[in-house]
C-alpha cells in the first residue's frame, strides 16, 4: 500500500471516529445528559454549528429508517443493459414505422401502375 493510500485510509478512519463522537454527543443531548451548549463546547464549535450537525444527523437517521424496495439494488451494469435495450427498442420502432411507410408507398405506386395500365388499355 502506498503512502498516499495509507494517508487516505487514516483520513477516513479519523472522519469516521469524529462522526461517531458527534453522534454520541448528540444522543447525550437528546437523552438529557448534557445541554446543547455543553455539547458545542465539548465539540469545540458554536451552538449554531452543533444544531446544524444535529439536524443533518437526525435527517440521515430518518432517511435510513425509510422503507426500501425489496431485493438487491440495481447495479450499474444492469442499468446500462436496460438503457441499451431501451435504445434498441426505440430504434426498432423507428425502423418499423419506416417500413410501414415504405409499404404504403409501394402500395400507392402499385395502384398508380395499375391505373396507368388501365388507361393505356382504354386508349388502344
Amino acid at each position: 500500500m502506498g503512502k498516499r493510500s495509507r494517508m487516505k485510509e487514516k483520513s477516513k478512519q479519523n472522519q469516521s471516529s469524529q462522526a461517531l463522537r458527534r453522534a454520541e454527543i448528540i444522543m447525550k443531548v437528546h437523552c438529557g445528559l448534557m445541554t446543547a451548549t455543553e455539547a458545542a463546547e465539548v465539540l469545540g464549535v458554536s451552538r449554531k454549528t452543533y444544531y446544524k450537525w444535529e439536524q443533518r444527523g437526525l435527517a440521515a437517521l430518518m432517511e435510513g429508517l425509510q422503507d426500501q424496495a425489496a431485493g438487491r439494488p440495481e447495479t450499474a451494469k444492469e442499468s446500462a443493459r436496460e438503457a441499451e435495450f431501451e435504445k434498441q427498442v426505440a430504434r426498432l420502432r423507428r425502423d418499423n414505422e419506416l417500413l410501414q411507410k415504405k409499404m404504403q408507398l409501394k402500395e400507392i405506386a402499385h395502384q398508380l401502375q395499375l391505373n396507368a395500365e388501365k388507361d393505356g388499355a382504354k386508349k388502344k
